[in-house]
């Protein structure tokens, strides 16, 4: 998988980076905390990486679970 096929969700505490996860497995998707990129964010340490074809559903998981996502990025 290449980089421009990944995404980062980007969170405002680390706490919901591993609430999201956490969901996110539960729900079988493939995907990994990881260090936030420095030329993304500052404030939260880890975001969540995974496949940008799956970013939507993840968000509607994540929504229903009422974590807060600052914002999503595409890698490349």
């Amino acid at each position: 998988m290449t980089a421009s096929e990944l995404s980062v969700l980007i969170f405002h505490t680390s706490n919901h980076a591993f609430r999201a996860e956490k969901l996110l497995k539960q729900a079988d998707f493939v995907c990994k905390l990881v260090p936030v990129p420095r030329h993304l964010s500052s404030e939260c340490g880890v975001c969540l990486r995974l496949e940008t074809a799956r970013v939507e559903a993840a968000l509607e998981v994540l929504k229903a679970g009422r974590v807060d996502i600052d914002r999503v990025e595409r890698l490349s």
